[in-house]
């Protein structure tokens, strides 16, 4: 409940910008847009910014630029956080690593480390359409039918499976904890 009322006072405050020069709570458009720019292919300005909620202690953004694509950013929280807690270059490593798997996972694209771009590190994946069940509600909300539901079910199964074969050291995530 916590999260969900800090990204309603997020997005209250905030809304979506358009432009490389507004800012957005949590996003410095000028300087993002131009990173944007210099280090994903094909982005072009300008871009918008709008917070997504869902994101956990994290605060995600959908970035959408001059051509209609649609990103992901992602960046710690504003104001004062545990770096270790909000390690952005470790979460961006694990999209990438699981990435070169089979496992389903959107594609990492760039990871920035130079707060002097957006006062945090952050980074930046593909934006994939769909629907974040993260409550019991939503899925009853928008898939009704058993027959969803249970096509849902298996897929989560499936997935789940295939993330317990991946092995760590192949993908590049085998530093990331103990082996035991």
């Amino acid at each position: 409940r916590r999260a969900a009322d800090r990204d309603a006072a997020l997005r209250t405050r905030g809304g979506t910008v358009t432009g490389a020069t507004n800012d957005i709570v949590g996003i410095r458009a000028g300087s993002v847009g131009e990173w944007f720019v210099q280090n994903i292919p094909g982005a072009k300005a300008p871009f918008s910014y709008e917070l997504l909620a869902g994101g956990h202690s994290n605060l995600t953004y959908r970035v959408l630029d001059a051509n209609g694509v649609a990103y992901v950013l992602r960046r710690p929280p504003t104001g004062a956080v545990l770096a270790s807690a909000h390690d952005m270059a470790r979460e961006h490593k694990i999209i990438s690593g699981v990435g070169q798997t089979s496992v389903p996972v959107a594609r990492a694209l760039g990871l920035c480390t130079d707060v002097e771009v957006n006062d945090a590190p952050f980074y930046v994946m593909d934006f994939v359409e769909g629907v974040v069940l993260d409550e019991a509600v939503k899925v009853d909300e928008h898939f009704p039918s058993s027959d969803q539901r249970l096509t849902i079910g298996g897929s989560v199964i499936e997935v789940m499976a295939a993330l317990h074969t991946v092995d760590p050291d192949r993908c590049g995530l085998g530093d990331l904890g103990r082996k035991d």
